[in-house]
């Protein structure tokens, strides 16, 4: 099962109409399964109120942040 259907329960705010994770730890324990993944380094930033995952797929900087409970990429 990939990792983009798997639900994401932590807590969330929300950020110029993008959903982060409230907290960093969350968002760090993400980024690590997202690093598996995407076979690429991920971290955290800090995004507003909220944290976001960052890292690079095909040679582009990305953004990972919920929607409907999942990871959902967003435009930077």
């Amino acid at each position: 099962m990939t990792l983009f259907a798997a639900p994401v329960f932590d807590a969330t705010v929300i950020f110029e109409d993008k959903e982060l994770f409230k907290g960093k730890g969350g968002a760090s324990l993400w980024a690590e399964k997202l690093a598996v993944e995407i076979k690429s380094a991920v971290t955290v930033e800090k995004v507003g109120t909220g944290w976001a995952l960052c890292g690079r797929v095909d040679g582009i900087d990305c953004r990972w942040g919920i929607h409907g409970q999942r990871l959902k990429r967003f435009n930077t």
